[in-house]
């Protein structure tokens, strides 16, 4: 099969001048990935971010949750760390392939974001209120994980955000088995 090859732009002298050069994408992104006190790598705000503004897409492979179930883990050093999303539809996105700086969000119990699901299926965060440069973005994981929920289990998916008022957990609260006894 014959490749396609294209000629090559030709830059205006204008162009040329670093000054009128169009800022690339990275150049205007509203965030940047760096070290987190929270856990490992974060995404911080680089300018002032507006309540309801989209902030980035979480990208990644789009997969079944039974092809989710069978994947290694993202750590071999800690099985609990994972960069799946799930989606409405059931599928799953996993950002360790083909994803973006949104894998780095951390969880918080006071988060600043949230993601959305948009009518194309695409995962969106957003922010929740207006966050200030320098801040770190953080949206509430609510992890939900299948059988009881052990001391184990729970150490594993316990918070490091630092929020006043942290449920001491990632996981999903809605989700947690109901005690003895009780109705629903």
């Amino acid at each position: 099969m014959p490749s396609r090859t294209r000629a090559p732009r030709r830059a205006s002298p204008a162009a040329a001048r670093t000054h009128d050069r169009p800022k690339t994408e990275q150049a205007t992104r509203p965030y940047a990935v760096r070290r987190s006190p929270i856990h490992g790598r974060g995404v911080f705000a680089t300018r002032a971010i507006a309540k309801g503004e989209d902030i980035v897409e979480y990208r990644g492979r789009r997969i079944s949750a039974d092809a989710a179930d069978t994947l290694p883990d993202s750590d071999p050093d800690n099985p609990y760390h994972t960069f799946l999303f799930e989606l409405n539809d059931g599928r799953v996105i996993d950002a360790g392939v083909r994803g973006n700086a949104a894998r780095w969000i951390n969880h918080s119990c006071a988060p600043n974001c949230e993601p959305y699901e948009d009518d194309r299926g695409r995962v969106i965060i957003a922010a929740r209120r207006t966050i200030r440069a320098g801040e770190e973005l953080a949206y509430d994981y609510r992890l939900n994980v299948e059988g009881r929920r052990t001391k184990a289990l729970l150490a594993a998916y316990r918070c490091r955000c630092g929020a006043r008022r942290c449920r001491g957990s990632m996981l999903d609260p809605a989700k947690a088995p109901s005690p003895r006894g009780s109705a629903r």
